[in-house]
């Protein structure tokens, strides 16, 4: 994140929803990756329904973003990693 952004900026660009489910710090970590995918999903998909990026260009920034989510649920959760069917295609 851009450190130059005021606080109340990061909130409302970066927002964090409170976590509910049962505690672990390795839970709370996934939960902020989770939100933090969801938003950068929201912005990607913004971005390319005002044509300021190509649908290739976003479906190829997803598909980094879902892996990059995948290796840390497994990283974090010590779950398998999920089949490759589960990928966005």
């Amino acid at each position: 994140m851009n450190d130059d952004i005021s606080p109340s900026k990061k909130d409302f660009l970066f927002p964090i929803g409170n976590y509910h489910g049962e505690f672990s710090p390795e839970n709370l970590i996934f939960n902020a990756n989770l939100q933090e995918f969801a938003q950068k999903v929201s912005y990607l998909c913004a971005l390319e329904s005002n044509g300021k990026i190509s649908g290739e260009d976003t479906y190829q920034q997803i598909k980094r973003l879902w892996k990059d989510l995948k290796t840390s649920k497994n990283e974090l959760l010590g779950n398998s990693p999920l089949k490759d069917d589960s990928n966005p295609q």
